[in-house]
């Protein structure tokens, strides 16, 4: 993907330099399933299997993300951790445009941006704890994305999704979460969660997460005819990553046998199918995965 020398977004809010704490509270998020400290090897199977949750991640790790508490300290930001930024912020203006102009062709509406939230180790969000180990996430409530950019390294080395068109994907599926809640989608998907059982309310969530894919697959789309700055792999590695999610592999990759009925973003053949259903047709009507029967 090109994207060095790209113009950025100004919808950045960085707070890597505050450092953080890793035991940041809650702020007001919903249902909470506690897990107790995690640490090392266990943190790693919830971020497999909590990965791009959407809303609340704190649903699995708990108020104080799983990782122990610790008071934040100022840290100096690398070159690394400087071209991170750099290279997020430029998705971001992407996902913006594409957005923008997705909007006003297919829907006649003007295209609200999302503010991304850059962190290390823990923040707070409007939706809870927001920590290293929850992976990124959405928040309806503050129409921010959360992102550890720490992350990529984690799909990199232990989700094998290396790329950086596969991380550019995750900054896309999260932004498709906002055009969710902008479309009044999320809101009203979760509003029925709540009121469901356990079962019920996952099934919704597989559909709002492969929705985001599709979603995901418009941005993709965009980049190509739009913006002309996909190059040769990069879809491939978008797939990819997308296999790499789902919630059989994830399972398996815990050490699991995988449990349909507790999937909660899709299998890796539906995250896939779906990325490419809207990378290939570029159209908002063609992500309705809440009026089909085949998911």
């Amino acid at each position: 993907m090109e994207w060095r020398g790209r113009r950025g977004s100004s919808n950045i809010e960085d707070r890597r330099r505050m450092g953080g704490g890793r035991g940041i509270g809650l702020g007001g998020g919903g249902r909470t399933v506690r897990a107790g400290g995690i640490g090392g090897a266990g943190v790693i199977v919830v971020v497999l299997l909590a990965l791009f949750l959407g809303v609340d991640p704190s649903q699995l790790l708990g108020p104080d993300g799983g990782t122990g508490t610790a008071p934040g300290t100022p840290v100096e930001l690398t070159e690394a951790d400087r071209a991170e930024g750099e290279f997020v912020s430029v998705v971001l203006a992407d996902t913006e445009e594409i957005w923008a102009r997705v909007f006003q062709e297919q829907l006649g509406k003007s295209y609200r941006p999302a503010t991304l939230v850059l962190f290390k180790e823990a923040t707070r969000s409007a939706c809870g704890g927001a920590s290293e180990a929850t992976g990124p996430f959405y928040c309806p409530a503050d129409r921010k994305v959360y992102l550890d950019t720490a992350f990529f390294t984690t799909m990199h080395r232990q989700l094998g999704a290396g790329g950086d068109f596969a991380a550019a994907y995750v900054v896309a599926h999260e932004i498709g979460h906002h055009v969710q809640n902008e479309l009044g989608i999320l809101g009203q998907a979760n509003e029925i969660r709540q009121q469901v059982g356990e079962a019920e309310s996952n099934a919704i969530s597989v559909r709002i997460e492969l929705q985001a894919d599709c979603l995901s697959g418009i941005w993709a789309r965009g980049a190509q005819e739009m913006l002309g700055v996909v190059e040769r792999g990069d879809m491939e590695e978008a797939v990819n990553a997308a296999r790499q999610i789902g919630d059989d592999t994830l399972q398996r990759n815990a050490g699991r046998r995988p449990m349909p009925h507790t999937f909660t973003h899709g299998t890796s053949e539906q995250r896939s199918r779906w990325f490419m259903t809207g990378m290939q047709s570029g159209q908002l009507a063609d992500c309705d995965t809440f009026q089909t029967d085949d998911l």
